[in-house]
């Protein structure tokens, strides 16, 4: 926690992620639906049409279809780091749940906070940003294009 009261971290990769070679963070995906009830609507559509097209576009991820009685449907994301995300599904159409689901996989499985700058002093500098123009005299005046000769 910083003094502003929200945490933040200093930027860092996830399992040396893309030293190498890319490894998805995403592990397992689980979808938790009703087979009747009108609010699980939308993701029985998915499941239908394109659960299988995710499936083939994301090997390393395994995908769970669970259908269960008079449950409020919802999509739970399980990482590589053991941090487990629950999105609630409700009156959600095909189109919305693809991009939940592409959001899911791109994430890191971290929670979601400021990232830090790398560098830190305690006493930073009260003369300002350092630029070319910055000790250039002022009696010499702005920079203006040279005249060329005429070459005659």
């Amino acid at each position: 926690m910083t003094s502003r009261g929200t945490p933040s971290r200093f930027l860092r990769s996830v399992l040396q992620n893309g030293l190498g070679r890319y490894v998805c963070q995403l592990k397992r995906i689980s979808i938790i639906f009703s087979k009747t009830h009108p609010s699980s609507l939308g993701v029985r559509e998915y499941i239908e049409e394109g659960v299988v097209d995710y499936a083939k576009k994301n090997p390393g991820t395994v995908v769970y279809v669970s259908p269960q009685t008079s449950t409020v449907p919802k999509i739970v994301a399980e990482y590589l780091n053991g941090n487990v995300r629950e999105e609630i599904v409700i009156r959600k159409t095909p189109q919305q749940i693809s991009e939940l689901f592409t959001k899911l996989t791109s994430q890191s499985g971290l929670d979601i906070i400021r990232i830090r700058k790398p560098n830190h002093t305690d006493s930073p500098s009260i003369q300002g940003q350092w630029h070319p123009f910055t000790n250039r005299p002022p009696s010499i005046g702005p920079i203006k294009p040279q005249k060329q000769l005429n070459q005659s």
